[in-house]
């Protein structure tokens, strides 16, 4: 019978397991922090008696209420929206001092909540996203991962067509593919899934590009590199060697951009969700490696206010590849969640960078550095990647979503 989240009880098991034990890989005697928006309790538990399963010593569970933030915007003090109390950002540092697992939920609850806010007020309050989450990333303190949390109003916003009971029986079908627990084995077919990308990745980085050329509809965009950037597909090691696999889904080959050399202009392919709100028809143009436009059919303020943040937030941190042999894309729905549709389609992010996508100490000063990481999708079938070589070679890297190299 299916439980609160549209996932029958075993399922709900088996995904709890598949986050715990593979994608986080928590270990015995480790705090556990578990992280979801209130309307999510019911995975939230499961994944803590998996946990406790597991070994763990104590979880913590703790809920981000999307009303409290409405409140806000609504009510307070403009120039305090974006205020963060310091306990925030220390609890994420005290996770990583002592060597905790982190494990997220992903997946929009009331969805159009904020959708008569202003949006350049929204963009001012970028909550639940803690700048201090990408230091614990990039030390590798933490072993973590994300994945999605199906419920009534994300499958309401994802298949509008249908009857909610219908919308969200089809939606907790396609994220049991996703997420290949309709495999006999869901652990070894995700870990054939990242010895692909793992070889994808180490192929490109093979090649030493300068920078990488997207063109596509609306899309004519070029991003450096830096000398020493490398591509990593996500399967990661603490500095303690707890191996983990961040993003459950994860169908990515991602490496760190030179901030001073994106040139051009690019059409998001997919909308954007983010901090509540949801961004439609995004146009971005770039010259010196800055956002100096950013256009949308809806919501672009939104995303302006969050490039606003800091020096680094108009510049790019991220750039990732994504081919066509993930099962996301393949289904060809748009779910309205960055952890499900960045995998779907090659992306780039405005704001913090990855330390370890970089092999040299020198590239580390040049990295982009922000309170702010959102990924925007700017692949598909239409869009072709080509390398450039310091020489002014052109090698073709992705087509058509095939591999090229």
């Amino acid at each position: 019978m299916p439980t609160q989240s549209g996932f029958d009880a075993a399922t709900l098991e088996r995904f709890a397991d598949l986050m715990v034990g593979f994608g986080a890989n928590v270990q015995p005697g480790q705090i556990v922090s578990i992280g979801g928006e209130i309307g999510k309790e019911e995975i939230v538990r499961a994944i803590a008696a998996s946990a406790y399963r597991h070994g763990a010593k104590f979880v913590d569970a703790s809920y981000f209420d999307l009303h409290v933030k409405r409140a806000r915007l609504v009510h307070a003090a403009e120039e305090t929206l974006s205020f963060v109390p310091s306990w925030y950002g220390a609890r994420i540092l005290a996770l990583g001092e002592q060597r905790c697992a982190r494990i997220g939920l992903s997946g929009p609850v009331e969805p159009h909540l904020l959708e008569d806010i202003d949006p350049a007020r929204a963009g001012k309050d970028q909550l639940p996203f803690l700048r201090e989450s990408g230091k614990v990333v990039n030390e590798r303190t933490t072993n973590w991962t994300i994945g999605p949390a199906p419920g009534r109003d994300w499958a309401r916003l994802v298949h509008p067509e249908l009857e909610p009971d219908e919308a969200l029986a089809t939606l907790v079908r396609e994220l049991v593919h996703i997420l290949r627990l309709d495999e006999d084995d869901p652990v070894a077919a995700w870990r054939a899934r990242a010895d692909v990308l793992v070889a994808a990745a180490e192929r490109v980085t093979e090649r030493r590009f300068d920078a990488l050329h997207f063109e596509g509809p609306g899309t004519d965009l070029t991003v450096g590199l830096l000398p020493s950037s490398r591509f990593l597909a996500a399967r990661f090691e603490t500095v303690d060697g707890i191996t983990h696999m961040p993003n459950i889904p994860s169908e990515e080959i991602f490496s760190t951009p030179d901030p001073l050399r994106t040139e051009g202009v690019v059409r998001a392919t997919k909308p954007l969700s983010v901090g509540g709100s949801i961004i439609r028809g995004l146009e971005v143009e770039f010259r010196a490696g800055r956002a100096v436009r950013i256009d949308a059919d809806e919501k672009a303020e939104v995303l302006r206010g969050y490039a606003e943040r800091d020096p680094g937030a108009a510049r790019l941190g991220e750039v990732a590849l994504v081919d066509g042999e993930g099962r996301i894309g393949r289904t060809g729905t748009v779910f309205f969640d960055t952890l499900l549709d960045e995998n779907a389609a090659s992306h780039v992010a405005l704001g913090s960078a990855y330390a370890m996508c970089l092999e040299d100490d020198a590239d580390h000063a040049r990295m982009n550095e922000s309170e702010i990481h959102v990924d925007f999708m700017i692949g598909s079938e239409d869009v072709t990647v080509t390398g450039l070589t310091a020489s002014g070679e052109r090698v073709p890297v992705l087509a058509a979503g095939t591999w090229q190299v």
